[in-house]
């Protein structure tokens, strides 16, 4: 027994030896088991070894302490955290991604690293069992990267198992694997481009469309079971929601014409490919509102209207108005980052036995020197918890200057807040037709039925999504000033379009930023309803908004003044009054903590 504990900690001895030398780290420290001390830059942390006799094991804890001592080697934290996406499933793919490029570094350089990480994995390969999707996809992800950039060769029924996310993950990772296998001893260069491969991959946003596909079929089958009840059901619960006070928005039915063909919008998924799913319509709307059809709308990235030759060309036009205000912009973005940063820790917690010394609090230790010393620290806030989505009119008359205004704005908004640890999202709302499109001529050859509601073709764009850094989606930014891209604005549905995207995240804080010319227009809808009919709409809509969620909305009227719809709001002329404008308004929002409201 005892010779078998002496054997036990010789091999433990000898991995910590190994592990420590090739982690190239002086000072640093090998632990096993489960002690309360945190894997830290001197700290390699292992599973313990208790079974002498267990073979498997010794290949476990050899394989994982050259891992992980690999790391500490060629990894470096600053330009790890540097290029890191945004999303709790992205930032797993981006951290399995390093640790097999520095398996790859290690194997070149020791054969005997690339033999014990070899067979520990295709030991685990073999013993896989998975419980859940979201596993599978780690797995999956890891396999493909060390297929391709370890070489390992997988057997008929590890490739059988993960076929369905090897296509998946190829649209996206193929094309760029020698790209990445080139840049593999250069960690900036390989950590930036799989950083921005694993974004594109939108896996965050696919979970939830996912998850909301699944919720629609379920309800869809729960109402082919009992159709009549659930109907009676759903417009109890309508009712009790959305009684608020006279006049507050409900959902209304569709016309008649809106069979279910038109309760349909299309959106790409994992794969890019062109999916039909229900629109998500949260419980605000106006009672007297109606779709003729829905059947033509869409939802669109940015990237999918343009090629990319032509996403940077506007960009670089973008770019040169930039550059007239350069020096305006370096100053504003660091004084409004200044601005947040200094709210961000604004609070203090006092006597505390450490932190920074009270120095208030000295006079009692000159007094009395059995005092104790007195320390305070400051408290983080809930301000990076935060999300800020940046909806933007992409109508006709935002045609020239006031649509650069507004890029410009979002531009300097997404990057500035970012800098902060703000998540942001831009979006913007157009139709894809003047005058009606598809959805009119659908309403004409049905026999122009009396008062047919919005009568027009959806265009809702995705220009930059809340998980992806700016520097990855800057050049769609520049898509606003595409000529033809501007049409007509329908910016009642456009809220309620970014009020459901918003509803779906987990941020605490949810700030609202509308930028727009004034009053929604488009002339197939309201030569064919009451002259005020979208204008109403959009009214009730903010009015539910801001009554009933605690999204706070803040809009701005680029050269008109639009306080008549929402109760924050602010006019700027030129891109120039944006400075004290934004300073003054986002310093507020961050400062003042929003009242306590009910969602429904």
């Amino acid at each position: 027994m005892e010779k078998n504990k002496d054997l036990l900690e010789n091999f433990k001895t000898a991995i910590a030896s190994t592990a420590k030398s090739l982690s190239n780290i002086e000072g640093i420290e090998v632990v096993f088991g489960d002690q309360n001390i945190k894997a830290d830059n001197k700290t390699i942390k292992l599973p313990d070894l208790k079974d002498v006799n267990n073979v498997i094991n010794y290949t476990k804890i050899r394989a994982l302490a050259d891992s992980e001592a690999l790391k500490f080697r060629f990894s470096n934290l600053e330009i790890l955290k540097l290029n890191e996406p945004q999303g709790k499933i992205s930032k797993k793919l981006y951290s399995i991604a390093e640790k097999i490029r520095c398996e790859k570094l290690g194997s070149i350089e020791f054969k005997g690293i690339k033999k014990n990480i070899y067979n520990f994995y295709q030991d685990k390969i073999e013993k896989l069992d998975f419980n859940k999707d979201e596993d599978k996809i780690f797995e999956a992800f890891e396999n493909y990267l060390r297929v391709n950039i370890l070489e390992i060769k997988n057997n008929k029924n590890t490739d059988k198992e993960f076929k369905i996310y090897k296509k998946s993950i190829d649209t996206k990772l193929k094309k760029n694997l020698q790209a990445l296998n080139k840049t593999i001893e250069d960690q900036h260069k390989f950590n930036s481009l799989i950083s921005s491969l694993i974004t594109e991959m939108d896996i965050e946003e696919n979970f939830a469309d996912q998850q909301q596909e699944a919720e629609n079929k379920k309800e869809k089958n729960d109402s082919k079971n009992d159709e009549k009840n659930q109907k009676t059901s759903d417009q109890d619960k309508d009712d009790q929601e959305m009684s608020v006070d006279v006049g507050s928005p409900h959902i209304d039915e569709h016309t008649e014409d809106n069979s279910s063909e038109s309760e349909t919008v299309e959106i790409e998924d994992a794969n890019n490919t062109t999916i039909k799913r229900k629109k998500n319509i949260s419980q605000l709307g106006d009672k007297k509102y109606k779709l003729y059809t829905e059947q033509f709308d869409e939802i669109v990235k940015a990237e999918e209207l343009e090629t990319e030759q032509e996403l940077n060309r506007l960009r670089e036009v973008l770019d040169q108005q930039l550059l007239q205000l350069k020096n305006f912009i370096s100053k504003l973005a660091n004084k409004l980052q200044r601005k947040l940063l200094a709210i961000q820790n604004r609070t203090w917690s006092f006597d505390l036995e450490e932190g920074i010394l009270d120095t208030s609090k000295l006079t009692r230790i000159i007094m009395d020197p059995f005092n104790s010393l007195s320390f305070k620290k400051e408290k983080d806030t809930d301000f990076k918890d935060t999300l800020v989505t940046i909806l933007i009119d992409n109508s006709g008359s935002m045609r020239g200057k006031p649509i650069s205004v507004a890029a410009i704005c979002a531009d300097i908004l997404s990057r500035t807040l970012e800098r902060c640890s703000v998540k942001v999202e831009i979006l913007g709302f157009t139709t894809k037709h003047w005058k009606g499109g598809s959805c009119r001529e659908k309403w004409m050859n049905s026999g122009k039925p009396a008062n047919p509601g919005r009568l027009n073709d959806l265009r809702h764009i995705i220009y930059k999504s809340a998980d992806t850094p700016w520097r990855q989606s800057k050049k769609n930014i520049g898509l606003m000033l595409k000529e033809g891209l501007l049409k007509e604005n329908i910016d009642g549905e456009a809220l309620k379009w970014a009020y459901n995207k918003m509803q779906k995240r987990k941020e605490e804080r949810k700030i609202l930023m509308v930028i727009s010319d004034g009053a929604p227009v488009d002339d197939s809808t309201l030569s064919t309803n009451t002259s005020d009919y979208l204008e109403e709409n959009l009214k009730n809509v903010v009015k539910w908004i801001e009554t009933n969620s605690k999204i706070e909305l803040l809009a701005i009227g680029i050269g008109h003044d639009v306080t008549r719809y929402y109760k924050k709001a602010v006019k700027i002329a030129d891109v120039q009054d944006l400075g004290d404008v934004m300073i003054n308004q986002l310093t507020d929002l961050f400062t003042v903590k929003p009242k306590d409201k009910t969602i429904h």
